[in-house]
């Protein structure tokens, strides 16, 4: 790798969390320090997974398929027809599953079988959502992709302009990044936009990865799914590919299990690159997932959680902050305009009062116009229990007025 492609390279991949450590590097926080930055779910773990790990310890002797065992590909396919009525008897547990190493391995590695399917249109482009998830862009620069950063701010609802992306950039598209709910705002694409979506991905021959981690994190409605909207409306998944993980719908991310599931000439693709570049899921592991796929109890539960902590901040919050109860996910994406900015506020809320946050500037890209959507806001992840949450938020509201 050349100096500039790999300087380009960094620039693209620096960790949010590590840029976080060094701006509050030598604080001392004002107050015990909570930690709201990391989405990482704190709800108790479903009990009945205990035991089936146990049960199955002995297979961590064994190298599991990368395809997955049968019951967890079953597991996955009940699941999603449960979820998303239009796919019922749509999805082959053969042709559309694959299970992923966690979602974040598999947005990752979709990437390099989507360029490989387009050759010959030059430099390829990955479209990506601003603010983002910093894979995306880290798969763009690996994959030798031009990553384009698509602004999705509040004259957007906070999704992509799918209206304003150039002909002659789309001819060149591999992929394009959608997340919805996205992180860190928590719009919802509606059927209608997702279409919107589908019809460019086809019209232009590139993939659509869908991005649903956060489906299951909802208020009054479940989102709609990408892969639900294509077999509903064309009766086929082709050039759509959704991710999905336990993550955050069963508060398992130190399991590291997840899917991708839709196009079938695609996922084919996909299994024979990850047949040799990627890491398999442990077996013992894949039956858990396989029972945690079929339980719906402990995801209400947890969204019970999340919908408490929404409502403390509905009353705590009060309208401060541009504050609005987000569709989806468990974020907070507010306004520190009138605090210097993001990196301000949260060097201030640290100092303050102990309330640790993530400046928005580090979840996004500047503009061609050197201006940084993130720049005013920080993103507050609601993942404690509702005790914590309340008291968190109101040191921030103590401490910024």
């Amino acid at each position: 790798m050349s100096d500039e492609n790999s300087t380009r390279l960094d620039a693209l991949i620096r960790s949010p969390f590590a840029r976080l450590a060094t701006l509050l590097e030598g604080i001392k926080p004002g107050a015990e320090p909570i930690n709201l930055s990391l989405g990482e779910p704190r709800a108790s773990l479903p009990p009945f997974l205990g035991p089936i790990l146990e049960e199955h310890l002995n297979a961590f002797g064994r190298y599991p398929p990368i395809k997955g065992i049968p019951a967890l590909r079953q597991s996955i396919a009940k699941w999603l027809s449960r979820r998303y009525p239009a796919l019922q008897d749509a999805i082959d547990p053969e042709r559309h599953v694959l299970p992923l190493n966690g979602s974040r391995e598999g947005l990752f590695s979709a990437v390099f079988p989507a360029c490989a399917r387009k050759p010959g249109i030059g430099e390829p482009v990955v479209l990506i959502p601003n603010p983002f998830y910093q894979v995306y862009a880290a798969a763009a620069g690996a994959a030798g992709a031009t990553p384009m950063f698509l602004t999705a701010g509040p004259e957007t609802g906070f999704l992509p302009d799918l209206n304003a992306i150039d002909e002659a950039v789309l001819n060149r598209t591999v992929a394009l990044y959608l997340c919805s709910p996205s992180n860190p705002e928590g719009a919802v694409a509606s059927p209608d936009y997702l279409a919107k979506a589908i019809q460019l991905a086809r019209r232009h021959d590139f993939l659509l990865f869908a991005d649903e981690c956060y489906s299951e994190i909802y208020g009054d409605e479940p989102p709609p799914g990408a892969i639900e909207i294509a077999e509903s409306q064309t009766r086929s998944l082709a050039n759509v590919v959704a991710f999905q993980s336990l993550s955050k719908r069963s508060g398992l991310p130190g399991l590291r299990s997840g899917f991708a599931a839709g196009d079938p000439a695609f996922m084919g693709a996909y299994f024979r690159f990850r047949n040799v570049a990627c890491p398999q899921v442990p077996l013992p592991l894949q039956h858990v997932s396989a029972a945690a796929w079929a339980d719906e109890a402990h995801v209400e539960e947890a969204r019970g959680l999340y919908r408490a902590n929404f409502d403390s901040a509905d009353v705590i919050l009060n309208g401060r902050y541009g504050f609005r109860r987000p569709a989806g996910s468990f974020f907070l994406w507010l306004n520190m305009a009138g605090f210097g900015g993001g990196e301000a506020a949260a060097t201030t809320l640290w100092k303050g009062c102990g309330v640790k946050v993530l400046p928005g500037a580090y979840l996004t890209h500047a503009q061609p116009d050197g201006a940084n959507p993130g720049q005013d806001f920080i993103r507050v992840a609601l993942v404690h229990d509702a005790e914590t949450t309340r008291e968190a938020l109101g040191r921030i509201v103590a401490t910024l007025g």
